[in-house]
């Protein structure tokens, strides 16, 4: 493979990321979305450069049809610190980089670590700066704490449903817990909580 420039290797990496985490490559308008590119098209420009060195393979016809032609996914976990607002969590502006832990540690097995922010959750020991490990699914239990999207903002909270209701409640008196409604903006769940690390034993 021919060496790649610093923005293509970041492009590949996304890639091999969003495989790792997702189990399909990101389509173009993804790859547009996290590098803050204009248009599809220059996300497509990247990939027939990264494709002409050799990194990737381009199957035509296909929203998702890019493989790649080295490793299928790079060592350890992806680290996302602050969600900027409405992008992917594993948009490239989101990645603090990797984490050299086995996704088997975790059961169900870990896809992401999320460092936490703030201290609406220290009743149940997740404290500011900690690791979140995370498994990837849309679907939760009522009871489990959970990290969902709520509008434009991602949260850790423990998910409550009663009847037709659902409740993101704080474990911290000191929180208001969020009611989830038309108000509050679109809903869905990023994936539940399935370990902690303190942050500061990874130093």
């Amino acid at each position: 493979m021919m060496e790649l420039t610093p923005r293509q290797q970041q492009i590949l990496d996304f890639i091999r990321n969003t495989l790792d985490v997702l189990g399909a490559p990101p389509t173009r308008a993804e790859i547009a979305l996290a590098f803050g590119f204009a248009s599809a098209n220059a996300a497509e420009e990247h990939l027939r450069a990264l494709a002409k060195k050799g990194a990737i393979v381009m199957e035509p016809g296909a929203a998702r049809g890019i493989r790649l032609t080295g490793p299928l996914g790079l060592p350890g976990l992806p680290l996302v610190g602050s969600v900027a607002a409405g992008s992917p969590l594993l948009a490239v502006e989101n990645l603090l980089g990797r984490v050299q832990l086995a996704r088997d540690l975790f059961a169900p097995r870990a896809d992401y670590l999320l460092k936490v922010r703030g201290n609406s959750m220290t009743g149940v020991g997740i404290l500011d700066g900690d690791l979140l490990a995370v498994h990837k699914t849309a679907e939760a239990r009522s009871g489990q704490i959970v990290v969902a999207r709520l509008g434009d903002e991602v949260t850790v909270k423990r998910l409550k449903r009663k009847g037709g209701r659902i409740e993101l409640v704080a474990e911290n008196p000191d929180y208001a817990n969020i009611v989830v409604n038309a108000l509050s903006g679109p809903f869905a769940i990023e994936g539940v909580a399935v370990g902690l690390i303190r942050n500061g034993k990874l130093a």
